[in-house]
């Protein structure tokens, strides 16, 4: 590969870069400013990069995001990187704990999706594997994120969502959903009482990068039938524990 190819190649990464730590899409000119590149060849480079499926825009406008492909990369690579077996290990100690169901979550796109899941033995589980999909609205992982997201981009977000009722107990109400928002912030604790599945309760605790900055979430679930919401919260220390000592693998 010739060195033009080369810093082509790093160019594009750098945009790509740019764009997955950005809080909202992207204007090309926030991208040539924040690059320190000729507005020609950023723009040369976003059409490389939309033609490859890497970047889009956002419907009807200009402003520039990570693809829903490079999205899914980074969760492919968290899930086989090499703290993967460490993050595992952490969830397996937290299930011996609290003997339920615990997993490991982070937003992509408008969904959750789980990065590790450790199943407890009892015979009444919800099965789930690693890569799959919760709504945001309704799951106590999905509302901590939503909560943690800065003002702008959290409301972007939660505009979009289609508030599909998955219980009786859905929040379908975007004010509602606000609400439970800033709550579940002031508390640093998601709550899912029968929102997503009748019967199946959890919470759900930030693992944070740093003070106000959540890049994931570890939840415990079980079923109603043998687990009370009461019951359920006496666990929040052993997830707090368990979320600290999960932050530092995704700060090495």
């Amino acid at each position: 590969m010739s060195n033009h190819s080369n810093a082509a190649a790093v160019r594009a990464f750098r945009i790509l870069e740019i764009l997955s730590t950005a809080e909202e899409p992207l204007s090309l000119a926030a991208i040539v400013q924040e690059i320190g590149l000729p507005k020609q060849t950023v723009h040369r480079l976003l059409k490389q990069l939309e033609s490859t499926w890497l970047v889009s825009r956002t419907a009807g406008s200009r402003y520039y995001e990570c693809s829903s492909r490079v999205r899914q990369f980074a969760v492919n690579v968290l899930m086989q990187a090499g703290p993967a077996a460490a993050r595992h290990a952490i969830l397996q100690q937290l299930v011996d704990k609290v003997g339920e169901t615990c997993n490991l979550t982070m937003l992509s796109g408008d969904d959750v999706v789980y990065l590790d899941r450790v199943e407890t033995q009892w015979p009444l589980r919800m099965h789930l594997q690693p890569g799959s999909r919760v709504p945001l609205h309704c799951s106590a992982s999905g509302k901590l994120l939503l909560a943690f997201l800065p003002c702008a981009q959290r409301e972007r977000l939660i505009a979009s969502l289609p508030l599909r009722a998955q219980s009786a107990n859905t929040i379908t109400n975007i004010d509602v959903l606000r609400s439970e928002l800033a709550e579940t912030r002031r508390r640093r604790l998601g709550i899912n009482n029968q929102e997503n599945l009748q019967g199946m309760i959890a919470v759900a605790v930030p693992v944070m990068l740093n003070r106000n900055r959540a890049c994931a979430a570890i939840a415990v679930q079980a079923p109603l039938a043998r687990m009370s919401m009461d019951r359920l919260y006496e666990f929040v220390p052993e997830l707090r524990e368990a979320a600290e000592e999960m932050g530092r693998t995704f700060c090495e």
